[in-house]
């Protein structure tokens, strides 16, 4: 009896040091996700110190800070008088587009500039349309609805200070927004397509807060239809 128990114990021992160098053999997978071309998640690590590195908060108009060495929680956009639904975003080169459904992607070297619309500019880290900048949207505003001939495209733009993922997004919140807005005005979504630049087009190069704020603004560009 005591030499079959033996023999059991020894049985037992054997398969648990297989079963162990078994495991020991499969590797540890990580599954991760690559980031939106748009940058829909906010970038790694940071506590608002730059343009990005935070997490966004839906609907405020501000990127908020995320949790330090960890994604960003994606949001929403916030609305200057009403939601624009209905769109489509696209990575394009050099940015990330979004248009109306069911329209084609614009090609962007058949817009042009016009004095007519002026640019408007954001405070930092934020894409909410500011008092002073909704006065010249009103104005913009009135000059698309006067010339209904024309489609608009809405560049967003940001400062070099953070990723280029997070001002992506930070670019398109910012066009979103102005969107928003002229159409809270009377202007026809359908007329209106939007381009995220993120830092990649800066109006100016210097490093102080004078150029950065030059950056952190919607460019306005028209061609007819």
């Amino acid at each position: 009896m005591v030499r079959r128990g033996s023999q059991i114990l020894a049985v037992s021992v054997l398969a648990v040091g297989l079963a162990v160098s078994g495991c020991a053999k499969r590797p540890a997978t990580t599954q991760t996700t690559a980031p939106s071309p748009t940058g829909a998640a906010g970038a790694t690590g940071g506590a608002g110190t730059t343009e990005g590195a935070v997490g966004s908060q839906p609907g405020t108009g501000a990127m908020q800070p995320g949790t330090a060495g960890t994604p960003g929680t994606a949001g929403t956009p916030g609305t200057q008088g009403g939601a624009v639904t209905g769109a489509t975003t696209t990575p394009g080169a050099g940015g990330a587009t979004t248009s109306p459904s069911g329209t084609a992607r614009p090609v962007v070297k058949d817009y042009a500039a016009v004095p007519e619309l002026r640019d408007i500019y954001f405070d930092f880290d934020r894409y909410d349309v500011r008092p002073g900048d909704a006065r010249v949207l009103d104005t913009n505003a009135q000059w698309l609805r006067s010339n209904p001939s024309h489609l608009v495209l809405i560049e967003g733009h940001c400062d070099e200070r953070g990723t280029n993922e997070y001002n992506l997004a930070l670019g398109e919140r910012r066009a979103k927004s102005t969107m928003n807005y002229l159409v809270s005005q009377g202007v026809q979504a359908s007329r209106i397509t939007i381009i995220s630049y993120g830092e990649e087009r800066p109006a100016c190069t210097e490093k102080n807060e004078e150029c950065w704020s030059r950056n952190r603004r919607a460019h306005f560009l028209v061609k007819s239809r």
